[in-house]
C-alpha cells in the first residue's frame, strides 16, 4: 500500500552534516505518522525520530536530541532527517517508516519500511 524510498546517505567526517530524504507513494501522506530508525553493524534497529502528519509533534531519541531534526513537506510527499554534528556512533543503515494512522492512535505501529540508506561517519 505504502512505498518508501530513502536517499541522501553517504560518507562524512565527524562533526559534519548530512540530510536524508524519504519519498512516499501514499495519496494520504499528510495523515501518516512518519519515523526514522537506524541499525548499526551487529546491533538491533533503534528508533531515531518521528513526526506527526501536520508537523505539530516530534519525538527524538536522547542520543540525537539537539543534533538531528525531522521535518516533512506534504506537498512533496517527503520526510527529511537533517543530521548535524555527526559522530562515529551515528554510523548505520537509516530507514524511514510509516504508520498510516494519526499521531494519537495507540499502540504505535510502523508497518511500512523503506530499503534503507547507508550513513558512515569517520573519525
Amino acid at each position: 500500500q505504502v512505498q518508501l524510498v530513502e536517499s541522501g546517505g553517504g560518507l562524512v567526517q565527524a562533526g559534519g552534516s548530512l540530510r536524508l530524504s524519504c519519498a512516499a507513494s501514499g495519496r494520504t501522506f499528510s495523515s501518516y505518522t512518519m519515523g526514522w530508525f537506524r541499525q548499526a553493524p551487529g546491533k538491533e534497529r533503534e528508533f531515531v525520530a518521528s513526526i506527526s502528519g501536520g508537523s505539530a509533534f516530534t519525538r527524538y531519541a536522547d542520543s540525537v536530541k539537539g543534533r538531528f531534526t525531522i521535518s516533512r513537506d506534504n506537498a512533496k510527499n517527503t520526510v527529511y532527517l537533517q543530521m548535524n554534528v555527526l559522530k562515529p556512533e551515528d554510523t548505520g543503515v537509516y530507514y524511514c517508516a510509516a504508520d498510516p494512522r494519526g499521531w494519537w492512535v495507540t499502540p504505535r505501529k510502523f508497518d511500512y519500511w523503506g530499503q534503507g540508506t547507508q550513513v558512515t561517519v569517520s573519525s
